[in-house]
């Protein structure tokens, strides 16, 4: 969790990107801007940092070599928190950087804001952080303004909305040898999906060129999506198992997530799966996500809350029955019972309660 209210800004500046393949070219600012005003640093917390509050998944710094130096932001990033005069310069590097990284024709210009930070928080730890921010969307908003026969009235179509942060990330100075904790932010871009676009992807994987930090969220989050489509795209290939079952199942998985602090595999396959066969292919399939991916998952780990919160919105309990019935699945397998009428030449749930709710 990530939260500012301790912080302020220490250094800030602004830059203006063009799209390179466009020709538009750039604008580097000649020195940093003195925020004065209090408001003003306010409102500049607000859209910078607000966005990041509900980050829970964390990255690092990376490169393919291994070696850390060669990546270009895990530079600037080292320099400016060891040497805090040269951030200015750092931020003209950055903005020259992302020029260059921003190789699509349809990727927009914007401004880019470069940001020293002081004692934001994270994950209970106070800490200087690195901000780099870009703004593409604009908006249009009214100005009123009194006059003497009444009010006149103006506009603005050049406006941004401190509420909708395009993309962001924040480098904390902490784990510097494993490659930074950094926190990341792109609403711009998404598909109606609600994945990134091929677009969208160069802020974290050309510019940024990160890696998932594969801590207690990740993992959390990682156990419960590969047995999500373990149960609903995999068990089928090996098993018969109705869709009752396969909802009883889910239901389980996230029981077990809810009411344990610790993961465990093998008491977590005993508890949720229950069969030798089931849990075997279960281990099989996990394995080759981990190899897919290059994610390792441990046997044991802390459960992440914050990770089974964001799973458990996706983690379907509703059986469809053509388009005339839901059945809202949560509690006993027991007290369903799938069967077969043969004069109708229909199949059937029998659903057993003591009252009406």
């Amino acid at each position: 969790m990530i939260s500012f209210f301790e912080a302020a800004i220490r250094s800030l500046s602004i830059h203006r990107l063009g799209n390179r393949l466009n020709d538009e070219g750039y604008v580097l600012s000649e020195a940093p801007l003195a925020v004065e005003d209090e408001l003003l640093g306010s409102l500049l917390m607000q859209y910078f940092v607000t966005p990041f509050t509900k980050t829970s998944e964390m990255y690092r710094f990376y490169h393919a070599s291994d070696d850390l130096n060669l990546n270009a932001l895990y530079h600037f990033a080292e320099t400016i928190f060891e040497n805090p005069d040269t951030f200015h310069e750092g931020s003209r590097q950055i903005a020259k950087y992302l020029y260059e990284a921003a190789a699509h024709p349809k990727i927009k210009g914007g401004e880019l804001y470069v940001a020293l930070f002081r004692n934001l928080q994270i994950e209970g730890e106070l800490l200087d952080a690195l901000g780099i921010f870009k703004s593409e969307t604009k908006e249009t908003y009214l100005k009123v303004s009194p006059r003497q026969d009444g009010f006149g009235l103006a506009y603005d179509s050049e406006g941004i909305d401190i509420r909708k942060l395009d993309k962001g990330c924040l480098v904390f100075n902490t784990e510097k040898e494993q490659g930074y904790k950094v926190a990341v932010v792109d609403n711009t871009n998404r598909g109606s999906n609600g994945l990134l676009s091929d677009v969208a992807v160069y802020w974290k994987d050309d510019f940024l060129k990160l890696k998932v930090r594969n801590d207690n969220y990740h993992q959390t989050n990682n156990v419960l999506g590969i047995y999500k489509n373990f149960v609903t795209q995999k068990i089928d290939q090996e098993f018969e198992v109705s869709k009752a079952d396969k909802i009883d199942l889910l239901n389980r998985s996230m029981k077990y997530f809810k009411e344990n602090e610790n993961f465990d595999l093998g008491e977590f396959g005993n508890e949720v799966i229950g069969n030798e066969q089931g849990i075997a292919s279960f281990l099989k399939y996990k394995k080759v996500c981990e190899d897919e991916f290059e994610s390792p998952i441990p046997d044991t780990f802390d459960i992440s809350s914050a990770a089974v919160k964001k799973q458990n919105r996706v983690y379907k309990s509703v059986l469809k029955l053509d388009k005339n019935f839901h059945i809202y699945i949560h509690g006993n397998k027991e007290l369903i019972e799938k069967g077969f009428d043969e004069g109708k030449g229909m199949s059937f749930y029998k659903v057993w309660f003591k009252e009406e709710v």
